[in-house]
């Protein structure tokens, strides 16, 4: 029994000689069936099958999966029609009998070349097929590389070829649906990506003002003291900066102070590559939400200062960084509900919001703002002498009205580094790590004695 390609001289055979049925129940083997042979077929291509003698009959456990035409008195015709596994059971003249067992999957050698040749440095990527899907196993440099192949993939899983059509007279059934993709690639080195966010509420009567300002030096020994200050803020002292001759200095700075920068958040966080990091400083307010059958749920909603971002690593230690910051608070007004069966109103809450969005392409160590969203408050102040200023027309001599507009814009500054995982040494050695846990036990034993050491 030999398979051969399948070449053209016999597939002119299919329309010259008779087809012998595919599935016949009048085997009659003369002796035990030879221990049986195994064939892989990928779905939609055929070989052919050579015997020692002159084909008699011929069994086939599945003829969905398998399709055998006799193309000649000692060779059969076969052709994988759908993903699965079957058996074939052939009948010489002679009465013996052989059984195959035949595998139809998926040809995956197309996507193995097309990595192969788009992805050459990548050399771990292992691509097979299982049953009606196909693994990818290994591993990969990077995850942007990991992105790409698995774009690859599922290009090829679109196009992937489909069952053979069934003969006339067989069962109909739903239509399969197409492979499916399994990923089992890991990444041989993870980047991790810490952003280092710092979220500020700065004044926008700050920000507007011009670039205009006087300096005042004055040094006395090894120390020399500036005094900034603008000439549009009206007032002197703005800024404070005291430095010593070795380099040391310090700097007082009034607008933090006064309360014109306000920072709102400075978190720290870290992901892996083409994964979400995210983080939220505020709190939870809950919302009823109107059901079915005059049914009232509560529901949950989250205001604060967040942050969603993932970070891609690519080629040369770039980071793409996909960043959604916002921030939200409750608002000081509300919505009044009233329920005509019901005695009261009910106040709900508002959650003002202001949040962006963008996409960005950082080398390690790299810092950027967002800015732009804006506040806008205005308060009324009304004072006046009490009875008097509430009489029509003349109570407008006995009070007076304050405008007060506040302008506030948010900044979010933010710096992302690389950051590679530590080895499996990096860790406290024993002598090191005993030494931490008996300081550590001391400590809780004995603070003071712990608190003399430090000194």
């Amino acid at each position: 029994m030999r398979f051969a390609p399948t070449c053209l001289p016999a597939a002119l055979a299919l329309l010259l000689l008779p087809a012998a049925p595919a599935h016949s129940d009048s085997l009659r083997c003369a002796g035990a069936p030879a221990v049986p042979g195994k064939l892989a077929l990928e779905l939609g291509k055929s070989t052919l099958m050579r015997l020692s003698d002159t084909v008699s009959g011929r069994s086939i456990g599945n003829p969905h999966v398998l399709q055998a035409t006799l193309v000649a008195s000692d060779t059969l015709y076969l052709v994988g029609a759908e993903i699965g596994s079957t058996n074939l059971i052939v009948q010489v003249k002679s009465g013996a009998c052989s059984v195959v067992e035949v595998a139809v999957a998926l040809d995956v050698s197309p996507l193995r070349a097309s990595l192969a040749e788009l992805l050459p440095q990548e050399r771990g990527i292992k691509v097979s097929a299982a049953a009606d899907a196909i693994a990818l196993s290994g591993s990969v440099s990077d995850g942007a590389t990991l992105a790409q192949v698995l774009d690859l993939a599922q290009a090829f899983v679109r196009q992937a070829p489909q069952p053979l059509a069934r003969k006339e007279g067989a069962p109909a059934q739903p239509s399969a649906p197409g492979p499916r993709l399994v990923n089992l690639l890991a990444v041989s080195a993870p980047q991790q990506v810490k952003l280092e966010v710092k979220v500020a509420e700065v004044s926008k009567t700050l920000l507007d003002k011009l670039e205009a300002g006087l300096s005042l030096r004055h040094a006395s020994g090894s120390w020399s003291a500036m005094v900034l200050a603008d000439f549009l803020s009206g007032t002197l002292g703005s800024g404070l900066r005291l430095t010593k001759s070795n380099g040391s200095s310090v700097r007082l700075d009034a607008e933090r102070q006064d309360g014109q920068v306000r920072i709102l958040a400075e978190p720290t966080v870290m992901a892996l590559s083409g994964q979400e990091g995210n983080f939220l400083a505020g709190g939870k307010v809950m919302v009823p939400v109107a059901q079915e059958n005059n049914r009232i749920t509560l529901e949950e909603k989250e205001f604060g200062v967040g942050l969603k971002f993932t970070p891609t690593v690519l080629a040369g230690g770039r980071i793409n960084l996909k960043v959604a910051p916002e921030v939200s608070e409750l608002s000081r007004d509300g919505i009044g509900v009233s329920n005509g069966s019901i005695s009261g109103r009910a106040i709900f809450p508002l959650i003002t919001t202001r949040r962006a969005s963008t996409t960005v392409q950082l080398q390690d160590g790299q810092s950027f703002a967002i800015g732009g969203l804006i506040r806008h408050t205005q308060v009324n102040n009304i004072k006046g002498v009490p009875f008097l200023s509430e009489i029509p027309v003349l109570g407008a001599l006995f009070r007076s009205t304050d405008f007060q507009n506040d302008r506030s814009e948010l900044l979010f500054v933010i710096t992302a580094h690389l950051v590679k995982p530590e080895g499996d040494g990096a860790g406290l050695d024993g002598a090191a790590a005993a030494a931490a846990q008996a300081r550590y036990r001391k400590s809780f034993s004995d603070p003071a004695a712990d608190l003399g050491e430090r000194k």
